[in-house]
């Protein structure tokens, strides 16, 4: 456990951060409050993250990072170049938010004479903890207060968490575009996916809950979906009706700069759901296996919808809907959604 005479900061110069948070979308998000504290308390260091390519898009522009490196690992070259260059950094601390192997390596590998991460009851795996010089046992119930509790193992001070993102102007350019051609102005958004099914409710359920706001609010939305997720998009539309939501595919920046303009956001536990939450978009949260108190929407002010009789806590990747997930009514969301908007108490 982190004792709280041994977190001091790095005596002498500024200290050299690496980061290492390579995926996924949530994961990172709640990570950025750890970077944010250390930059906070360190203003003059060098705090530098490393990422999986794909996701370098949600560090790009965050003033609390010196770099944002991305983690080549598709060839025995790639990898070798990013070792160097990690060495060459000189880095004093690595911290490592992901407990991985492949994550708990590249801190290693870094030549850090510190590196700090979970302690080996709490990584995903476990014998990635014997890569770091000190291991820690989180505090506190989200994965925010988790990593937190790295960032101030290295030294950093508590302080209110921050979600620095930024919204580029062609990727806001973008979002006008795809919704002035649809005619949108004021829309919310249903995000259907979430990486494994058993997390996830069911694509026939979003387009009911849509057919519901429109006959009674009048409000009108946009599917958001990634890669591999036409399907669930055409089966919200389907079950929808007319009118039917706006099924628009984005990359990460643009799905950025829709979710801030969103007048409130539906989503099971996926990233979607936490880039939202930390952009100030409203969120309705819909949870069944995972566990809200440690993956929920971190605004206080953002509801979860979970039916606790029929839900077990596991983080196991079903392939299928999850008892708990299809226990979720519309009428639960749609009551939800009132009160995170401010229509009903």
């Amino acid at each position: 456990m982190a004792d709280a005479a041994m977190r001091q900061p790095v005596s002498g110069a500024e200290p050299q951060f690496l980061l290492v948070r390579l995926g996924s979308l949530g994961d990172i998000v709640h990570a950025l409050p750890a970077a944010a504290a250390l930059r906070d308390t360190f203003p003059g260091a060098r705090i530098d993250w490393i990422v999986e390519r794909k996701w370098r898009r949600v560090l790009e522009g965050n003033a609390d990072l010196s770099n944002v490196i991305s983690a080549e690992r598709g060839s025995a070259g790639g990898i070798s170049a990013t070792v160097r260059r990690l060495r060459s950094a000189k880095y004093t601390c690595a911290i490592d938010f992901q407990g991985l192997y492949k994550s708990a390596l590249l801190a290693f590998a870094s030549g850090a004479p510190r590196r700090i991460g979970f302690q080996s009851s709490y990584a995903r795996e476990g014998l990635a903890a014997l890569c770091y010089t000190e291991r820690v046992n989180p505090r506190g119930p989200h994965k925010v207060d988790h990593n937190l509790t790295l960032a101030e193992y290295a030294g950093a001070r508590q302080g209110t968490p921050r979600f620095p993102l930024a919204i580029l102007p062609e990727d806001d350019e973008r979002v006008t575009r795809e919704l002035g051609a649809h005619n949108l102005r004021e829309f919310f958004v249903l995000n259907p996916g979430g990486g494994w099914r058993s997390k996830c409710w069911p694509a026939a359920r979003y387009g009911e809950l849509h057919r519901k706001l429109a006959e009674r609010r009048g409000w009108r939305g946009v599917i958001s979906f990634g890669p591999g997720e036409n399907d669930l998009a055409e089966e919200v539309i389907a079950a929808a009706g007319d009118p039917a939501p706006v099924a628009i595919a984005l990359e990460l920046g643009p799905l950025m700069a829709l979710l801030r303009r969103a007048r409130f956001v539906v989503s099971a536990d996926t990233g979607p759901l936490h880039l939202a939450s930390a952009l100030g978009a409203p969120v309705v949260g819909l949870y069944g296996p995972t566990d809200p108190a440690r993956n929920g929407p971190h605004a206080a002010a953002d509801i979860v919808v979970r039916n606790p009789r029929f839900s077990e806590t596991t983080y196991a990747r079903g392939a299928s809907y999850s008892p708990a997930m299809l226990s979720i009514t519309t009428e639960q969301v749609m009551e939800a959604i009132e009160r995170r908007v401010g229509l009903r108490r």
